[in-house]
């Protein structure tokens, strides 16, 4: 993945771009001077919390864009476009804590069975992506341990962001596709 210098520096990054959109409905543009590993394209999420609430969440599940131009988007749309809440003020921004989770390409997990499900999950390690039609749902591999879900509980969850019933990871129409991040605080 990335190395810790350029994870602190995306969290930089994240916090200076909530700044400036807030301050000025303005997108920052990349400097010149940032670690080049950050041209890859990953998939990123930023997550604001505060008083450890979830404040705001957004990310992109997969590498569309550089790690670098992912991170200044959906810092800027955690902060003003999670339709879940309200959108963040500069007077309590330094009252925010910001993550930034930088995923691995999601793989489809095959089974013959639901219950391998079981063995191919490992919580605090996976994030999970659920997909049903044109329903889809992510949970990054924090959200399990700080929920103390186990393996059922998470693909339950994580169906139930997609807004499908809890159930439906049984389903053999159900896709379910599991990434690692790192994260950067």
């Amino acid at each position: 993945m990335i190395s810790d210098k350029a994870g602190q520096y995306l969290v930089d990054l994240a916090k200076e771009a909530i700044k400036q959109y807030l301050k000025t409905g303005e997108k920052i543009t990349k400097g010149e001077d940032y670690p080049i590993e950050l041209d890859e394209k990953l998939g990123v999420f930023v997550t604001l919390n505060k008083n450890e609430e979830l404040r705001g969440c957004i990310g992109y599940a997969e590498p569309i864009m550089s790690a670098i131009e992912a991170t200044i988007d959906v810092a800027i749309a955690a902060s003003v476009n999670d339709p879940r809440f309200p959108k963040v003020t500069l007077d309590e921004l330094e009252n925010i804590d910001l993550e930034v989770t930088v995923l691995t390409k999601p793989e489809m997990i095959i089974v013959a069975h639901y219950e391998q499900y079981f063995d191919e999950i490992e919580i605090g390690e996976d994030g999970l992506i659920i997909q049903k039609g044109y329903s889809r749902g992510l949970l990054l591999p924090q959200v399990a341990t700080e929920n103390g879900f186990n393996v059922e509980n998470f693909l339950e969850h994580t169906c139930m962001k997609a807004g499908i019933s809890a159930d439906s990871w049984m389903d053999e129409s159900c896709d379910v596709y599991k990434f690692q991040g790192q994260i950067f605080k």
